[in-house]
C-alpha cells in the first residue's frame, strides 16, 4: 500500500487508526481539494477522492481518501469495474474475478477484495458498518488458527452472508406485513385495504428484483469454471512468487556455473525447475485467454470445488429467500382470485336483482296500462255495472301475476339464477 501514502488523509488531519476512530466521510463521497469554495464540487465524479475502508490480514481497518486512478492502479483493475461500485448509479448484483482482485457489488456492499486486504466502500448504511465490524472480529478472533479458506473467499463469504441474511429479513419483515393485510381485505374489501395491498405489492416486486438479480448472479458464476478459478487470489500470488524465484535462481546461476558443471556439486531442485517453470511462464504469456495468463493456474481449473462448495451454500439460501417470495406472491395472486370471485359474485346478485325488478316493472306495467285504459272518459256498456271496474281490476292483477310467474319459471328453466 506504499502507493496509497499521501492520498488518503487531507492535509492538517491525522490518519485514523481504525474504524472506530473518527471517520472524516463527506455527504457526496468526494473531496474538494483544488477548488476555492467550499460548496462546490469538482467536474467529473469519477477524478475526485472517496471515503474507502481498509481492512488488512490482521483485522486492522482504517479509513482512506482516493481517488479512481489509484486504486486501478494498485489493483489492477479497469475503470468499468470500479465504475460498478459507484453509489450514484444503481448497477445488478456483481462477483467479477480480476487478476489481482475480486470486485463485489452486492446490495449495499461495494468493496474490493484482493490475496490481503479488503477496500470496502465507506458508508453509513447498517450492513456496511456490520460487514467492517464482524470482518475484523473474525480475523483478530481467528488470528492464530488455521483456517481452510483464504484470506479472499474468507471476506466473499461474509459479504454473501450479509447479504444473503439482510434479503431473508426484509423478505420476513414483508411477510409479516402482507399477510395481516390481506386477511383483513378478503373480510373486507374497501378502498382502503386496496390500497394497502397495491403498496406491498410494489414492494414486493421491488424485493423480488433485488433477490432474483443476487440469484443470477451466484449461478452465473457457478456455471463458469474459468471465474471461479480467478478468485484464487492467494494461490496464484504464491505460484507468481514462486515463479519469479525460480526466474532469479535462474539468472544468479547461469553466470557462475558456466556451461560446466562439477561432478560433485548437488542438483538444486528449484534450478532443474527453472527451466520448465520459465517455458510454462512463457507459455502461458503467449496465451490469448485470460485464464491462461502468469496469474491464473491451470490447476484451479480442477481444484475448484472449495469456491464451488461455497458458492452451492449461499445460493441455497437464496434460493430459498426467493421461493418464500414467490410463495407471497402466490398468496397474493389467490387472494386476488378469491377477490375477483367475490366481486363476480356480488355482480351477478345485483344482474338477477335488476332482472327481477325489470320483469316486476314490466308486469305493472301492463296493469297500469289497463286501469289508465278504464280510467278514459269515453262510453261504454260496462260502466253500467257498479262492481264492472272491480272485476277488471282483479282479472288484470292474477293476469299480472301468472306473467311474472312465467318470466320466473322461464328463468329458471335457462339457468339464469337458482330460485
Amino acid at each position: 500500500m506504499e502507493e496509497f501514502q499521501g492520498l488518503h488523509v487531507p492535509a492538517g488531519v491525522p490518519e485514523p487508526a481504525s474504524s472506530h476512530g473518527n471517520v472524516r466521510l463527506n455527504l457526496d463521497g468526494y473531496g474538494n481539494r483544488g477548488s476555492g469554495f467550499p460548496g462546490l464540487k469538482k467536474r467529473g465524479h469519477g477524478h475526485g477522492n472517496r471515503s474507502w475502508i481498509k481492512i488488512d490480514q490482521d483485522g486492522n481497518s482504517k479509513i482512506l481518501e482516493l481517488d479512481k486512478a489509484t486504486i486501478m492502479r494498485h489493483c489492477s483493475l479497469p475503470s468499468r469495474d470500479l465504475r460498478l461500485l459507484d453509489p450514484l448509479f444503481i448497477y445488478p448484483s456483481t462477483i467479477l474475478g480480476r487478476e489481482k482482485a475480486i470486485v463485489v457489488s452486492l446490495e449495499q456492499i461495494r468493496c474490493i477484495i484482493t490475496a490481503d486486504e479488503v477496500i470496502l466502500m465507506n458508508s453509513l448504511d447498517g450492513c456496511v458498518v456490520q460487514y467492517m465490524s464482524e470482518f475484523c472480529k473474525r480475523l483478530q478472533t481467528n488470528r492464530e488458527q488455521a483456517e481452510d479458506l483464504p484470506f479472499e473467499f474468507r471476506a466473499l463469504e461474509l459479504a454473501l452472508d450479509l447479504t444473503c441474511m439482510s434479503l431473508d429479513a426484509q423478505v420476513k419483515e414483508l411477510g409479516l406485513e402482507v399477510y395481516p393485510v390481506l386477511d383483513e381485505l378478503a373480510t373486507s374489501i374497501n378502498t382502503h385495504n386496496l390500497e394497502r395491498v397495491r403498496r406491498l405489492k410494489g414492494h414486493l416486486l421491488a424485493l423480488t428484483q433485488r433477490v432474483q438479480r443476487v440469484h443470477d448472479e451466484i449461478e452465473h458464476l457457478m456455471d463458469d469454471d474459468g471465474d471461479m478459478a480467478e478468485m484464487y487470489l492467494t494461490e496464484k500470488r504464491q505460484r507468481s512468487e514462486a515463479y519469479a524465484l525460480g526466474d532469479m535462481y535462474f539468472q544468479n546461476d547461469i553466470p557462475s556455473e558456466g556451461r560446466v558443471v562439477s561432478k560433485s556439486a548437488p542438483v538444486s531442485p528449484v534450478r532443474s525447475l527453472s527451466g520448465a517453470q520459465k517455458l510454462q511462464r512463457a507459455f502461458s504469456n503467449i496465451s490469448p485467454s485470460k485464464h491462461g495468463s502468469l496469474m491464473s493456474s491451470s490447476s484451479n481449473g480442477e481444484n475448484i470445488d472449495q469456491l464451488e462448495m461455497l458458492l452451492e451454500a449461499y445460493f441455497a439460501a437464496i434460493d430459498n429467500t426467493l421461493s418464500k417470495l414467490f410463495s407471497l406472491k402466490e398468496y397474493i395472486d389467490d387472494t386476488e382470485d378469491l377477490i375477483n370471485i367475490k366481486l363476480g359474485n356480488v355482480q351477478n346478485q345485483l344482474i338477477q336483482f335488476e332482472l327481477l325488478l325489470t320483469a316486476a316493472t314490466f308486469v305493472t306495467t301492463i296493469f297500469a296500462v289497463v286501469t289508465g285504459i278504464f280510467g278514459m272518459n269515453f262510453v261504454a256498456s260496462i260502466f253500467d255495472y257498479p262492481n264492472a271496474f272491480n272485476w277488471v281490476l282483479i282479472i288484470t292483477g292474477l293476469a299480472c301475476v301468472f306473467l311474472y310467474l312465467c318470466f320466473l319459471f322461464y328463468f329458471r328453466y335457462k339457468k339464469v339464477f337458482p330460485l
